[in-house]
């Protein structure tokens, strides 16, 4: 697994010197810093992202579990991005290590698995209709093309993948690899591991319980589409003004190239890549679509460092069976 993500990596970091190569190292850079304020504006306003999609964890969790102060999702969405951004593990560490913490900080596994995973099929959900609304806002805006009709048919892929997902879990996908878990840790002499017993039937309460879903995904969708404004922000600090409506089409599709190249570690060269293809669309030069790029990931790095190591802070402080709430001068209260 290990030489997988390797090579991914390496694949991933020779496509990325590649495009710096062939659309201009020196000038990629001169836009990046001619864009200085917008790495600035990028950096303070993903906390509203940040900010929703804790909040949109918080809601599927829901209101009988602990109740953790909304701080605390926003760190462990912090640990999650962080983890996921900056650390070969395929963009998926990230939630089975923000769901250990959970759990240790008194959700316990069960829940903690079953909310971290409902809310990552309700992630992906939601932005598979962030993307489905970009391509239709695409499709209005540009001539329909070989291109565009690659494009709807990628998302089209997305969709069905997205609902056999969700479909999976409710038919007792989480229940074989629950049995499957157990009985591999009795054989092994794995403690620790009946704390997940029952977690299907946690998965499909979550699911169930009223309005929650929707509520959860209404907010994921907010963030996906603030990531407009983040676009039409830097573009602007480069000197390439282009409407909320291309920002929303271009960031759409950028982040639907970056999910599917998962298997690369930040989806090294994949994002950049997809930035081009889509900034072409919209008359944008591949040297201001990967410089785009590359500030996105110098916000991910601004807020990933610090991410990591709150982490770190987490394992030592969040202890098994500690109480949330209970340090001197911090109350269970709190949004």
């Amino acid at each position: 697994m290990r030489l997988v993500t390797f090579t991914a990596g390496l694949f991933g970091m020779a496509l990325t010197i590649w495009l710096l190569s062939r659309f201009g190292f020196h000038a990629i850079l001169g836009l990046v810093a001619q864009g200085g304020w917008g790495i600035v504006a990028a950096i303070l306003f993903h906390a509203v992202q940040v900010l929703l999609a804790a909040a949109s964890w918080r809601t599927i969790a829901g209101h009988d579990a602990p109740a953790l102060p909304l701080r605390d999702w926003v760190a462990l969405r912090c640990v999650r991005e962080g983890v996921n951004n900056l650390l070969p593990v395929a963009q998926v560490g990230g939630e089975v290590v923000s769901a250990r913490l959970l759990a240790r900080r008194g959700a316990g596994l069960r829940r903690a698995a079953a909310a971290t995973i409902c809310d990552l099929t309700i992630e992906l959900l939601s932005q598979v209709v962030f993307t489905l609304a970009g391509l239709g806002i695409l499709l209005v805006l540009v001539k329909r093309s070989a291109l565009t009709d690659e494009l709807v048919e990628s998302a089209g892929v997305a969709l069905l993948l997205g609902a056999v997902f969700l479909g999976s879990q409710c038919l007792g996908a989480i229940s074989i690899v629950e049995r499957l878990l157990i009985r591999i840790a009795a054989h092994l002499g794995w403690s620790g591991v009946d704390g997940i017993r029952g977690l299907h039937a946690e998965i499909l309460g979550l699911y169930k319980a009223p309005g929650r879903s929707l509520r959860a995904g209404g907010l994921q969708l907010a963030g996906w589409s603030l990531g407009a404004v983040e676009v039409c922000l830097i573009l602007h600090f480069m000197g390439q003004d282009r409407s909320l409506a291309s920002g929303f089409v271009i960031e759409s599709v950028g982040q639907a190239a970056k999910s599917a190249g998962f298997a690369i570690p930040g989806a090294l060269g994949v994002s950049e890549g997809g930035f081009v293809i889509i900034g072409s669309l919209f008359g944008l030069p591949p040297a201001v679509s990967i410089g785009l790029s590359l500030i996105k990931r110098l916000r991910e790095i601004a807020w990933g460092l610090p991410s990591l190591a709150g982490w770190q802070w987490m394992e030592i402080h969040w202890r098994p069976g500690h109480k949330p709430g209970l340090e001197p001068g911090v109350g269970l209260s709190g949004s």
